[in-house]
């Protein structure tokens, strides 16, 4: 049996891990976990008292219950009868048959022309003669009658004709609607025809023939009348209750009724399953919204939906936020502003985590997202969800282009607040009017929202960093500040570097910024890009404060190796320091494969045979730059280093020799695995052209004579000065 068990187990193990390494289930994994965690959330209520009970039933919590704010609520019981009553006060609705009378009057001259006919027929006998009339009357008489029938002379049967019409005429005026035919037949039968003056037997065959041909002239309609059944219970206003604030409910021993159950479920305080229609509908939305967030990622930034980790980090941000929202609206107190609370969801903190971390337009579509799936939460209330969109929106566009640390901190205390407080009070006046005290609490709570989303920002930032491996800008700024350690070291140590490298971050920086590239990361990088110097400062030429060079002693192979290994030992130094992958990668690429041009020509000229001089052992190890801000720290160092060395840097001079500097990267082949196009190099020549002019501007140099009447003009303003100053003095001394 222990066999049996360690080899499924090892078989499970082998087909499960392998699948669970594949990146596309972990995303499928990610998305079903969302997908159930936000259901669930927005499905379930979890308010801290709940109380289950049920009508007809003695109230047996001991202490009475209050309610925990002001609601209105519709009393359905009551809207549902005054809409009953309202349908009932609706009459049946008729279509009047105008050929009813004429086709009974017909009916009538049919039968008594057969009866004047059979009755005047003298070549008949008795008997014949009733042997016709039941041929000829389909309904059926007594025996007698047909014999009293078959006698009657021609005046009576007109008699009987006209009393017929008489009575069939005064029915129709009065109208013979469908459903009351028999009714009406009864009457006529019973009052109309007993007292028409004519024989028994006359009437008897008069009430049968009125009884057989009489038909309604008013159709009931049926789906008319329920149209004007349901006109008039639309019209009818639902019955509303309103519950005060701190109004007691229900008591101990009270007999628990439909009106208590409403107003329970109204304060939200009753247990109540969550039908399961409104699951459904909840599902649908944040497959929705899931749908929206996947199809933009993919379309728009397909690193993000290809990275398990940044999805993740999303699921986490936005789950966080429900859960906050859930929180907050859970709270209850005894106050009139506990309506007011879901002003106080911090979705301007989420908004501006998605923005700094990852992206600040996929930032602005997650805030619309959660914006929605937060008005689920507060049972459609849109003013929060308005709210919430309007300080995630402004969060987004604060922090999207980060100078400085304080920016966060004064995007929720400053601007998130401001917005806050604004949208709360135009949706209070459209809500409640001038109301000074829900304006002062909107105006609160929204300055403590804008508080609570830059500290939850700035607090979580950190760990969300280290957690994901994500470098923001706030990280980048940090590492900018020129107290780093590392930054101080190098300026200690090889002080040479320390400001070639400042030169080379202003001038990628200004590069990066007119071609589209993170002029952050590109500031960064260059920064630390010659860090690898540490190891050996004096082999390179910025850092030689004496005229004696050590590379004149060593071989050009050997002073190669030294200057080339700069880019690897700045790798070491940079993952010693736990520096970002990304600063690393500029580290390692700043020179690519770049020919070392200087010893590779020494070790020329040393050699006879140039055949035994291998131009790879005179090159960088690389990578070629991978990416756009990486080729444009290579640029900057090298067109840095080269106008440095330029005598006579004149304009002009320094245009050229930027352009032959980077045709010649471009020809090497050092940017032929970066994103940089003929176009933007020419806009980086600009970039750099404007940045060394301004560094190498000639100076004006004044002509002796000037200078000398500068000093004379000097010395004349101090003469005058000293003397007006010992005169002020002797004014005071004799007053």
């Amino acid at each position: 049996m222990a066999l049996i068990t360690r080899d499924l187990a090892s078989f499970l193990w082998k087909k499960i891990v392998p699948v669970f390494k594949n990146t596309t289930t972990r995303r499928l994994l990610i998305g079903v976990g969302f997908f159930v965690i936000v259901t669930a959330i927005l499905s379930m209520k979890f308010l801290p008292e709940r109380i289950d009970i049920n009508v007809g039933q003695p109230f047996a919590q001991k202490s009475p219950i209050f309610a925990n704010r002001t609601v209105e609520f519709e009393d359905k019981t009551k809207t549902a009868e005054a809409r009953r009553r309202a349908a009932e006060a609706v009459g049946k609705v008729h279509e009047e048959d105008p050929g009813a009378f004429d086709a009974t009057i017909a009916d009538i001259n049919n039968f008594m022309n057969k009866l004047k006919a059979v009755s005047g027929n003298e070549e008949l006998t008795p008997e014949a003669k009733v042997t016709q009339l039941k041929h000829d009357i389909p309904f059926i008489l007594p025996e007698g009658v047909y014999s009293s029938l078959a006698k009657y002379e021609s005046q009576t049967i007109q008699g009987i004709d006209i009393k017929t019409r008489e009575i069939v005429r005064a029915a129709y005026n009065k109208g013979i609607p469908e459903e009351n035919i028999d009714q009406i037949k009864s009457s006529i039968l019973e009052q109309d025809v007993v007292a028409v003056n004519l024989p028994e037997d006359a009437r008897t065959f008069m009430g049968a023939l009125i009884d057989y041909t009489l038909r309604p002239n008013f159709i009931y309609n049926a789906e008319e009348t329920l149209k004007k059944k349901q006109e008039a219970m639309d019209k009818v206003a639902p019955v509303t209750v309103v519950v005060q604030n701190n109004e007691k409910i229900i008591s101990q021993g009270d007999i628990v009724t439909t009106e208590h159950i409403q107003k329970l479920e109204a304060l939200g305080l009753l247990k109540a399953p969550v039908p399961v229609s409104t699951v459904l509908g909840i599902a649908m939305l944040v497959i929705i919204a899931m749908v929206v967030m996947m199809v933009y990622l993919y379309q728009n930034h397909i690193d993000i939906y290809l990275n398990e980790k940044f999805l993740l980090l999303i699921a986490i941000i936005v789950i966080s936020e429900l859960l906050l929202a859930k929180t907050v609206m859970a709270i209850q107190t005894g106050f009139g502003w506990a309506d007011m609370l879901g002003y106080m969801i911090p979705v301007a903190a989420a908004s501006m985590l998605l923005a700094i971390l990852l992206d600040t337009r996929m930032a602005l579509l997650a805030t619309a997202v959660m914006s929605g799936l937060i008005g689920v939460i507060t049972g459609s209330e849109l003013r929060f969800a308005f709210v919430g969109m309007i300080s995630g929106l402004v969060a987004v566009y604060c922090v999207s282009r980060l100078s400085q640390r304080s920016d966060m901190a004064k995007a929720g205390l400053v601007y998130v607040s401001s917005a806050n407080i604004l949208a709360i009070i135009s949706i209070e006046l459209v809500t409640r009017g001038v109301d000074s005290t829900s304006m002062a609490i909107g105006v609160l709570f929204g300055l403590l929202n804008g508080i609570f989303s830059a500290i939850l920002t700035i607090g979580v930032l950190p760990y969300l960093e280290s957690a994901f491996g994500i470098t923001s800008s706030v990280k980048l700024l940090e590492l900018a500040n020129p107290g780093q350690p590392l930054l101080k070291q190098l300026l200690l140590e090889a002080p040479g570097t320390y400001n070639h490298s400042i030169l080379v971050g202003n001038l990628a920086e200004a590069a990066a910024d007119a071609v589209g590239g993170d002029s952050l990361l590109v500031r960064v990088g260059s920064y630390y890009h010659d860090i690898g110097k540490l190891r050996r400062p004096y082999f390179f030429i910025e850092n030689q404060l004496s005229s004696e060079n050590p590379h004149s002693k060593l071989t050009p192979n050997l002073s190669t190796l030294i200057i080339t290994s700069h880019t690897k030992d700045g790798a070491e130094i940079a993952c010693e320091h736990k520096l970002p992958k990304m600063v690393i990668d500029i580290i390692e690429q700043h020179h690519g494969t770049s020919l070392v041009s200087f010893f590779f020509h020494r070790a020329l000229e040393n050699e006879n045979n140039e055949k035994t001089v291998n131009e790879n052992d005179f090159r960088y190890e690389g990578p070629k730059p991978q990416t756009k801000e990486a080729a444009l720290v290579m640029m900057a160092d090298s067109v840095e280093a080269a106008v440095r060395a330029l005598q006579k840097p004149t304009p002009g001079r320094i245009e050229g020799l930027v352009r032959k500097v980077i045709k010649e990267k471009l020809h090497d082949g050092q940017l032929d695995e970066c994103d940089l196009t003929f176009k933007d190099l020419d806009i980086i020549a600009v970039a750099f052209v404007r940045v060394l002019s301004g560094i190498f501007h000639t100076r004006v140099e004044y002509p002796e004579i000037v200078i000398k009447e500068i000093e004379r003009r000097k010395a004349r303003d101090a003469s005058f000065r000293k003397q007006s100053s010992g005169k002020s003095a002797g004014e005071q001394q004799d007053t």
